[in-house]
């Protein structure tokens, strides 16, 4: 479920790294957490980004989110199809549903994320956590 090339945040962001350049978007467990998302505010191309510092929102039915930086760099490009349909979040997060294109400031910062199965964990326990 969760791809094995992406990183991933504790805040529940992946990011896929080609070369210097990152996409970022929510995972299915955050697109399943916010229920049906209605609405994303995303930054401008240019923006600055800062590991762990919010760049944009997403609205849902239930509540509305911030978005977190998994790395620092700069917006080089946005996912202008999602202010048309907010939806695709909720059905394909880890693939059309992306949201910015980002050119890494500093790459050492991936390895402060975690991999595929390390996240697969990392929400396992927050799960045991909530039925507990």
């Amino acid at each position: 479920m969760y791809p094995s090339d992406y990183r991933y945040t504790s805040e529940h962001e992946w990011i896929q790294v080609r070369g210097e350049t990152g996409t970022v978007g929510i995972t299915d467990y955050a697109q399943h957490a916010l229920g049906d998302v209605v609405f994303v505010e995303l930054p401008k191309v240019g923006t600055p980004c800062v590991a762990g510092q919010p760049f944009g929102t997403v609205e849902s039915v239930k509540a509305v989110s911030e978005i977190y930086a998994p790395v620092t760099g700069e917006v080089l490009e946005v996912n202008t199809a999602l202010a048309d349909a907010p939806e695709t979040i909720n059905k394909d997060p880890h693939g059309a549903a992306w949201m910015i294109k980002l050119r890494l400031a500093h790459p050492q910062e991936l390895a402060k994320l975690m991999d595929a199965a390390g996240y697969q964990a990392y929400i396992a326990e927050k799960q045991k956590e909530a039925s507990a």
